[in-house]
Formats: C-alpha cells, structure tokens, sequence
C-alpha cells in the first residue's frame, strides 16, 4: 500500500521496491532463477498479542479502534500546530487511514518472515520494514509500530533464538527502538546517525522538566556530525567491535536506510551527506563482519527518500547476492 494511496505526500517513491527488484532481475541475478532468490512474504499472521509483547495495551486498544485514525495524523506528521494539513491531501486518497494499521501489520509479518529466512539461510533482505521511531505508547517518524522489537520478540517467544543485536545504521536515530529495548540484556542496539536534526532537534527535557525519550540510549550511539561523512566508516566499525563486546547473538537484525544518501529528498537528512560508494562501502562492512562471525543476518530497507534512493540497495543486494547463490 503505497503512503499515496492514503494521500499522505511524503517523498518517498511508491516503485522504490520494483525498481529495485527490476534492477537485480535484470542485472547480476538474471542468470539465476527468481525462486532461488525471491521469496514474496504473506503479509498476514501478526496478532494483537504480538503487538503488547512492545506497545501498551493502551496505545494497542487505540490501534484497533476508530482512534487509529488520530494516531495516523500524529505519526505521519499530517497536520501541523495551526491545525493545517502537512504533506497531506485527502483529496489524493484511495484508501483510508485506518487502513495504516493493515499495512503496519503487513510490514511486520515481512520483517518477521525475514528473520526467519536469515535463520534459515544465514542472509535474507525485506525490500520493506524498519518503523524504528514507533516507542511504547505512541507512533512518530512515519512509524506506526515498530516491526524489529515485534519480531524479534515474537521469535524468542518461539524459542528460536535468545539474543539478538539491532545495527541501525538509518541517517535517524533509532530513538523508539532504544526507548523498548532499554535494560533488555537480551536485545542489544547500536545506531549510528546525524549528531543534530530530527528526532533530536528538541532539547532533552522540555520546560515542564519532562524527558524527552528521543534521547534514550542506545547499547551503542554513534553521531555524525556534518562534515565528518570521510570518518563514518571507521566510526562505525569501531562500534561494531564495541557492540561484539557483549557477545555474539543468534541473530542481527540490520536497519539498511538510504536517507544517509546524498542525494536523498527528505528535508530531515540533510545534516548527513555519504556518497553512494560510502554507502556501499558501509553496507559491505556490516555484511562481511556479521558474516565472518557466523552470525545469521536479517535486513530490512528502513528510510530512502526520492528518485535515487533505490540505487542504493541495488549496489549491496547486487553484490552479495550473486555471491551468495554461486556457493549454494
């Protein structure tokens, strides 16, 4: 369900996914059949009780009541403090916004569906996922629920793994990832992100004294400052050593966003510029660390805004895939 449909005008591009399917279809995968490489998730499964194993039963009962409607507005930005629609037309709309919560629950199952393919087969990539923004009781940042605690969760609730890592490398820091699992030993997080900017453009507690839960750490937070995108990578393999420090998991689940990219059209990324070669150069780094620990990885595409964020998964999957399938 594209965000179009819902006449919500944020730029992201509705064939972001074909494009880059079409590409490796294409391109490096041609020679190989689709069923050995393409596997298309069900979209259906996930329960209500998945979600409380994250949200409060509050914001859950909200969810699956005429209320998903306000919460949609709210997470999706669509209306701004004097009450004016932002990025929002619903003249444009095919679908309604309760509608959001089929399509959240969708985006779930694949991210678990995912995990378990990486179990299975050591690598699996969802050319969908990544609602990292999304904290207990609310959704923020384009982030309903949040898919990686749910799965994760979901899948030691089924015995088939204890510990899992999060590698958030999304130019946004996974700030309502960090808010769940904070204290949970079982999930550790690292996110490496813009050192100013969205979310954390607020101060950490505002005049009433409240905190704000943008600031939640992580196991493990990287920030980039402008103008230090040449010592990104050597940052961030610092953090993986840091984060092998508190012992390899079962499974690392990867938050693979684009919006680092240059070229990327949302207004929030600017404060983060990598070339398409850093990116690659970034995707490879993590792909060869988790793999040459034996480490099952799952990855999911998270933020990419405008007409080039598709490249960028293009250059990683049309790497390791091909890789991957001559061995097999």
């Amino acid at each position: 369900m594209p965000l179009i449909d819902f006449g919500i005008l944020i730029p992201i591009q509705y064939d972001k996914q074909e494009r880059v399917f079409q590409a490796l279809k294409e391109g490096t995968l041609a020679r190989f059949p689709e069923s050995q490489w393409h596997r298309v998730p069900s979209c259906t499964g996930i329960k209500r009780e998945d979600l409380l194993r994250v949200h409060t039963p509050s914001y859950v009962d909200r969810l699956f009541s005429p209320a998903v409607e306000k919460e949609a507005l709210r997470t999706f930005e669509l209306v701004d403090s004097n009450g004016t629609f932002h990025r929002y037309d619903p003249s444009q709309a095919k679908r309604p916004l309760s509608d959001l919560l089929t399509r959240a629950l969708a985006i779930v199952q694949g991210t678990y569906e995912t995990c378990l393919t990486a179990l299975e087969k050591g690598f699996a990539y969802f050319l969908g996922g990544g609602m990292h923004h999304a904290v207990p009781d609310y959704g923020s940042g384009f982030c309903l629920v949040n898919d990686l605690v749910i799965a994760l969760r979901k899948i030691q609730d089924e015995g088939k793994i204890q510990q899992a890592w999060i590698i958030d490398v999304d130019a946004h820091k996974g700030d309502g990832t960090a808010v769940i699992t904070y204290g949970d030993p079982t999930i550790r997080t690292l996110s490496i992100h813009m050192a100013h900017g969205w979310p954390l453009d607020a101060p950490e507690y505002d005049v009433q004294g409240r905190y704000n839960p943008s600031y939640t750490p992580s196991d493990i937070d990287i920030g980039i400052d402008s103008g230090e995108e040449p010592l990104y990578t050597t940052k961030l393999k610092e953090g993986l050593y840091r984060l092998e420090q508190f012992g390899l998991p079962d499974l690392a689940l990867v938050v693979d966003g684009s919006d680092p990219f240059e070229k990327d059209e949302l207004e929030s990324t600017r404060l983060l510029a990598l070339s398409e070669e850093t990116l690659l150069e970034r995707d490879l780094l993590i792909y060869r660390f988790l793999t040459e620990r034996n480490i099952p990885s799952a990855w999911v595409m998270a933020g990419g805004y405008g007409k080039e964020s598709w490249k960028i998964y293009v250059n990683f999957l049309g790497t390791v895939l091909p890789e991957r399938l001559s061995h097999n």
